[in-house]
Formats: C-alpha cells, structure tokens, sequence
C-alpha cells in the first residue's frame, strides 16, 4: 500500500511521491511454490542413498544385534529354533581373557600400521611434488596400479613371495649370505607373520595417502614459499612455516580413514595365515568370524561383531576429539 505526499522538485513545481508504507503483517506473501520445491530438492537427492544405506547396512545391523542376543548353534539352526539368552552371549565375552587380548592386539596392529601408513605416504607425496612432469607420471602409474590391485591378488603375490621352500624372499636372503634365512617360516611365529601382513596393508595404503596429499600441495600458493624464501627460510622452515599448515586438515581427514580400514582389515589376514599360529594374529574382525562361522557358535560371533563396532566408534570419538580440541587450542 503507499500514500502520495506533495513535496517540491528542483525546479520550483510542486511534485507528487509515493511513500511506501509496509503492508500488514496478514498480505505477506506466501513463498512461491518454485521456491519451495527448490528447498526439498537437496532432500529428494539424498533420498536414494539414504534408503539404500538403511537397507544394505542398517538392516543387517539391525539383524546383527538381535542375533547377538541368542543362542544360535547348529541344532538351533536345524531344529529352526529361536532361543534367547539376553546378555549371555556379551558377558562370556567380556568376562574372557581372550577377548581382552585381541582388543589389545588389535590397537597396536592399527596404531602400528598408521604410523608407517602416514609417515611412508607423505614421504611420497611430497616427493611427488617435487619431481618433473615424467617422473610424477610414472610414479602415479605406480602407485595407482598398486592401488587398484584387488586385495586377494595380492594377497596371493605376498604368500608366494614369502613362501618357504620356494619363496623369493627367502631365495633373494639366501643369495645375499643370510643362508639362514633359506627356509624360513614367514608364518611360523607371531611377529614374522605380523611383519608379511604389515608390509602388505602398507604397501595398499601408501598410495592413497600419497596421491591426497599431492593433491593438497597443488592448493599451496607459490607466492608464499617466495615470501618465504625471501624472509630467509630454508628448505625445513618452509615445510613447518607453509606447507604442513595447508596440509594439517588432509593428514587428520586421512589419517581418521586410514584408522577404520586398517583397523577393520580382514581379507589380508586371514588369507595369509588365518590368524595363526595358534591364534596369535587374530584381530578383532578375524575373532569375531573364527568364533561365529569357524566354531559355529554364531550368537557369540554376532556379539563379538558388535563389540568391534563399539571399540572402533571409541577410537574414532577419541582420535576425532583430540582433533577437534588441537583446533580450538590453535584458534
């Protein structure tokens, strides 16, 4: 709604100009339905992945939890009988030493594998910024073929190259003076066989690790390492002073992934050595499948299976918590 109102223009005349007057609060206007459809547009496209992420993970979670509450064994299985024990299942777990051992393990298998993880995988991303345009293609071909190479291949590779009697490994040591080592037992002990999967889930990883952070180190702007360098840095204050700072949110973002993966690894370790011997590689995800599938006592594995999510989720809060309060600390 407006008013006129006289009032006198430059020349003397009077003139006539509206003023606007705000319209009460009922005549607001609706939003206009294109608008409103523009709005749910987001939700729609998400709808997809929502629906399919509920049916191929969270009903078999669901399903999980509820066997983890039962006593499920062959005879259950054949007699189609559904026996529920309540917390059974998660007290004979927890209250067993077993269980305890493994957690262990596996936090220092993790711990272990990230640390090589990061520190290889930077190495070699920042070697590939440095080096000239054919060498990086090469090394990228590298990296991405090691990459790409489906994880019981090489698996397979790694059992073949770690054989005794016919192994490389062992025939490259033997020809290099170590005649010991002729016909050593990769998987005969613990920490040797640690070592063979170690240095597999490692050489997966570093490619990706890689190839983030080159990618990160191409956002840098060059002008800064010039400031630098003219203030005096070397080689050393530029890294600390330019480029870890850019790099800092890529390493936290893949370090957290690299932590489920390698925490969550089953197919190396399993097709290596079975988590022998003796029982002394198993990790959580090995355990939890022995136990289920290999002893068939199916209502336990679901358990154990479930308290491997709960452990990972702890790690996870931890890790993204003491993230989170580094960056309040640097602000």
């Amino acid at each position: 709604m407006s008013v006129q109102t006289e009032g006198t223009d430059t020349a003397g005349q009077p003139a006539v100009r509206k003023a606007r007057v705000p319209a009460p609060r009922g005549e607001d206007r609706a939003p206009a339905p294109s608008a409103r459809r523009g709005g749910a547009a987001p939700y729609l496209l998400l709808l997809p992945a929502l629906l399919a992420t509920l049916v191929l993970l969270g009903w078999p979670l669901v399903k999980n939890g509820m066997l983890s509450f039962q006593n499920l064994n062959p005879r259950q299985l054949i007699q189609h009988l559904t026996e529920w024990n309540g917390v059974g299942n998660y007290k004979e777990v927890l209250t067993g030493s077993d269980f305890w051992h493994v957690v262990e393990r596996s936090v220092v298998f993790t711990a272990a594998n990230v640390v090589l993880i990061m520190g290889l995988g930077t190495l070699v991303g920042l070697l590939l910024a440095r080096l000239g345009r054919k060498m990086r293609l090469t090394l990228l071909l590298g990296l991405v073929l090691a990459w790409a190479m489906p994880v019981i291949a090489a698996t397979t590779v790694y059992q073949w190259l770690f054989a005794q009697r016919f192994g490389v490994v062992n025939w490259v040591l033997d020809k290099a003076g170590w005649h010991s080592m002729a016909d050593y037992n990769w998987f005969g002990s613990q920490f040797s066989t640690f070592s063979v999967i170690t240095l597999l889930i490692v050489w997966q990883s570093i490619p990706f690790v890689a190839i983030n952070l080159y990618a990160a180190t191409t956002t840098i702007p060059r002008e800064l390492y010039e400031a630098a360098s003219l203030d005096g840095a070397g080689a050393w204050k530029s890294f600390t002073s330019v480029t870890f700072p850019f790099l800092r949110p890529f390493l936290y973002a893949t370090t957290f992934l690299e932590v489920i993966w390698v925490f969550k690894a089953f197919p190396q370790i399993f097709a290596l050595n079975e988590g022998g011997p003796d029982h002394l590689t198993e990790t959580l995800p090995i355990y939890a499948f022995v136990e289920g599938v290999g002893n068939q006592h199916f209502g336990v594995g679901a358990a154990i299976s479930f308290l491997t999510i709960l452990v990972l989720l702890a790690i996870t809060s931890y890790y993204l918590r003491m993230v989170l309060k580094q960056e309040e600390d640097e602000l």
